[in-house]
């Protein structure tokens, strides 16, 4: 299955949608309070590092799949604000990202 999502830009952008989802939780959830509460600073800076990246990969494939798809401005924008509230990729992903 995941060789088949990844012949297309929009089967990228939901893979990527979904790690970057999941990084998020990870960062809010754990990382950020072992930093905090058990003095793990390092914590923070790895799982930040690989947010950050896949934030900038999906934000790259969002607006790809936009111009591809001719998604409206609206659409667009609140995918892109999906990405910013933790489990928004995933309610974006099953509202706007399945074809």
């Amino acid at each position: 299955m995941v060789s088949e999502l990844t012949k297309s830009a929009l089967g990228r952008l939901r893979i990527i949608a979904f790690l970057e989802g999941i990084s998020y939780l990870v960062l809010l959830g754990i990382a950020m309070p072992l930093k905090y509460l058990a003095g793990l600073p390092q914590a923070v800076r790895v799982v930040g590092m690989a947010h950050g990246v896949l934030f900038v990969l999906f934000v790259l494939l969002l607006i790809q799949v936009a111009v591809e798809k001719n998604w409206s401005f609206k659409k667009s924008t609140l995918s892109f604000i999906s990405s910013l509230i933790p489990f928004g990729t995933f309610y974006a992903d099953s509202r706007w990202f399945k074809d």
